[in-house]
């Protein structure tokens, strides 16, 4: 509202007493976010400022008077009345609103009034109540820029090729040369085009990629390849900084298709086809999933019923229902399958096995019995050819049953070494990690993909600042540090809990299962999918409209990832299976225990509960209490800890009244995910800090320990309700907490982007122009 009834614009009061004030009215209006009502509160606490005489009040009313704001040349007349002034060094002049007003007092020669500490302090409430930055606002009115901030000369800690380095020290030249092919034809395929070019050019990718051996890595040296699982999914980690496509169809063919076959079959399944899957001569699909079952892969539909009398097994679908959904490699390209399907033998249901099923003939017709439906359209992967499959008895010789577990001799007899079909379905499945431990990796680029464009688009975009200031970047806003810079420690700390991960797969191919990596691989890929789909729409939204034009793949990369939450097993049911395995490795130490040794575990379980809730610990907020490893890791180990117990107690609680064991677990999932979030939380953590233990330098180790302290403090304080809630916290450290991680995330701003170009991500294969690179 301007001003109608008095059009005589405003002036100051001619009273040199009252210029301590100035600041704080010119603060108040110039950026024009206060309500009338703060406005109103503004001027209560103006007025009361001790010895005003009722004059300077009624001369003051008109500047706070919320119905008619000055106009903008009014508040101009006050910047050029306050540069009248000499204040003196600006820099201790500006310290905040009060101090300005305290300078033009004592340059004009009022000073005497304003030396009183409660009139000071009046003046640092009215200042306090203004929600100002008080030096920017103060210089601001003085036609000065923004202050130096030493803490913004972004000198890194250490170079990025060192970094990159120590990061690369597992397959470091397989890495090296695939990402020179990546930014090359026939694997660089451009954004945007029609679905059916798209298909084709990723089987052309895939079919070089065999060329040039990558299809081999992993498969046993005896049939051609390098007997190197974990280089394996090094390959697949590299390849998703490129195409997703790409990845997904070598993934099915070699990983999938190709790794079911080396995992599940024997020496002969192995002679007979391993070969020509790592060569493309046969391009196959795994056919688990079902319409009506999804996830639920035990109670799976699809018969392969033992024919004594031909020696075949009889591939049916019972329904439409039951078909085989979303098999890459299936709607065109695949002549060959690993089919899940339950096991007659006998009449006697087996459970669910394994059989390798023709599709297509070479020149690639459907076989007899096969019908095939293209998926077609798709949210993101549109180079993948997915279908669904229909068996309509389908006959298939009695050695396709992919038999390392189970057989059926040659007088048709079932047998296994393994008693019990859920046992035996489980160890089927824990071989085939390799997924999920892929899938995790190929998270990790996607998130390090979107993170690079971010970050170097931030870092060169410049956006508002100081009057009379050039444009700050991005990069600088508190903001946008606070939405990167914690993902990029997660990021940090998830590369190396995944690589870590792909160690512990080395060795032979075709070990026996590993319940503890099999939990450690279903708790990370959830993690890792579920913060790359995360991440991608914070690193979107962080380069504004430029994020989203499609040519700096922030589109494609979330529509590509999306399914990584559901893809080799959906999160939640993944998540589930952490918990149940920490519960069964929580009921195995107990079960262990003798009486004494029972009281004793209770004993120290309670002593460690108390030292966590010791109330000195509980409110300690200093410095170096905050950044020690000790408590961050101790903090999420308390977490996770408590978190087991308690979910193990409820599920004792409702199974001990008689409840089955389904709906005890039902009733807690919820518990049952966070258990498995906080444990993976640790596991992460714990990487990072291995990875500060193990830094070759001091500066390597600097930059890294940040990032383990930024990460750990994050995930406290996005838990801080939980912690809160469990006595751990009290409300100021909490607090401490929160502006800890923001004075982090603008430490470790300063090296960003020697971060993320330590990742060693080629401008060829980068291809964002938000990033710098067309």
């Amino acid at each position: 509202m301007t001003r109608t009834i008095d059009p005589t614009p405003l002036s100051w009061p001619d009273e040199v007493e009252l210029l301590p004030l100035l600041p704080l009215v010119h603060a108040a209006w110039v950026d024009g976010v206060l309500s009338p009502a703060e406005v109103l509160a503004l001027r209560g606490r103006v007025e009361d400022q001790g010895r005003m005489t009722p004059g300077q009040r009624a001369a003051l009313a008109p500047w706070l008077d919320p119905r008619s704001p000055p106009t903008p040349s009014e508040l101009a007349s006050l910047a050029t009345l306050a540069r009248r002034y000499d204040v003196g060094d600006v820099s201790v002049a500006t310290r905040s609103l009060t101090d300005l007003g305290r300078a033009l007092a004592r340059a004009a020669g009022a000073e005497d009034r304003w030396t009183n500490p409660a009139a000071g302090a009046r003046l640092d409430a009215i200042e306090a109540m203004l929600g100002e930055v008080g030096t920017d606002a103060a210089r601001r009115l003085l036609g000065h820029g923004r202050a130096p901030d030493p803490a913004q000369a972004h000198t890194p800690m250490c170079d990025a090729s060192s970094l990159g380095r120590f990061l690369d020290q597992d397959h470091p030249e397989v890495r090296q040369a695939l990402l020179e092919h990546l930014g090359t034809e026939p694997l660089r395929v451009p954004l945007g085009i029609p679905m059916a070019e798209h298909r084709a050019r990723t089987l052309d990718a895939v079919r070089f990629l065999a060329l040039q051996g990558y299809g081999a890595v992993g498969m046993p040296e005896a049939y051609g390849g390098q007997g190197d699982p974990a280089g394996g999914v090094a390959v697949f980690e590299t390849l998703a900084f490129g195409d997703l496509s790409v990845l997904v169809k070598y993934g099915v063919q070699f990983g999938l298709f190709g790794g079911s076959i080396l995992q599940l079959g024997t020496r002969r399944h192995h002679e007979r086809w391993l070969p020509d899957i790592a060569s493309m001569a046969l391009p196959g699909c795994y056919a688990m999933t079902e319409t009506g079952h999804g996830s639920n892969v035990r109670d799976l539909r699809t018969s392969a019923t033992y024919d004594a009398g031909t020696d075949e097994l009889v591939l049916h679908t019972p329904d439409e229902a039951a078909g085989k959904d979303w098999i890459g490699n299936a709607a065109l390209d695949g002549r060959m399958a690993t089919v899940f399907a339950r096991l007659i033998v006998a009449g006697e249901d087996h459970g669910v096995h394994a059989i390798v099923v023709p599709l297509r003939d070479e020149e690639g017709h459907l076989l007899q019995g096969v019908r095939i439906e293209d998926r077609g359209l798709k949210e993101g992967l549109n180079g993948v050819d997915n279908g669904r499959i229909w068996f309509d008895s389908v006959r298939v010789p009695r050695d396709n049953l992919l038999d390392r577990f189970a057989q059926i001799d040659d007088d048709g007899v079932y047998r296994s070494e393994i008693a019990g079909s859920g046992r035996r379905f489980f160890t089927m499945l824990g071989t085939l990690v390799t997924g999920r431990v892929s899938i995790a990796a190929a998270s990790v680029s996607a998130t390090k993909t979107g993170l690079t464009i971010a970050v170097r688009h931030t870092e060169r975009r410049r956006q508002f600042g100081s009057e009379g200031e050039p444009e700050v970047a991005l990069l600088d806003h508190r903001a946008v540090q606070r939405a990167l810079m914690p993902r990029l420690a997660a990021t940090y700390g998830l590369h190396f809990a995944v690589r870590d991960l792909q160690r512990r797969m080395g060795g032979d191919a075709v070990k026996e299962a590993d319940s503890e990596l099999e939990v450690r691989a279903a708790g990370l890929k959830a993690y890792a999918s579920r913060h790359c789909v995360e991440t991608l729409q914070v690193c979107r939204e962080a380069c504004g409209g430029v994020g989203y034009l499609a040519a700096n793949r922030f589109g494609a990369l979330k529509a590509d990832t999306d399914v990584f939450t559901t893809f080799e097993g959906a999160n939640d049911v993944l998540l589930q299976l952490v918990a149940k395995g920490l519960l069964s490795r929580f009921r195995h130490e107990m079960g262990d225990l003798r009486l004494w040794g029972m009281m004793r575990y209770i004993a120290d379980r309670a002593g460690e509960s108390m030292s966590a809730l010791n109330p000195v610990v509980t409110r300690r907020s200093d410095e170096e209490h905050l950044l020690d490893p000790a408590f961050h890791l101790g903090s999420l180990e308390y977490r996770e800890e408590r978190l087991l117990r308690s979910v193990a107690q409820r599920l004792k609680y409702r199974m001990d009244a008689g409840m089955d064991s389904f709906r005890a677990i039902n009733e807690c999932q919820d518990h049952l995910l966070e258990l498995a979030n906080a444990h993976v939380e640790r596991v992460v953590l714990e990487a990072l800090q291995d990875g500060v233990a193990r830094a070759p330098t001091p500066g390597l180790s600097e930059v890294l320990s940040s990032l383990a302290a930024l990460y750990a403090l994050w995930r406290i304080e996005t838990h801080r309700g939980w912690y809160l809630e469990a006595g751990y916290l009290e409300g100021n450290k909490s607090r401490a907490i929160r502006a800890r991680v923001g004075d982090l995330a603008t430490e470790i701003r300063e090296s960003a982007r020697l971060l993320v170009d330590a990742w060693g991500i080629p401008d060829g294969v980068l291809s964002a122009p938000a990033a710098g690179v067309p």
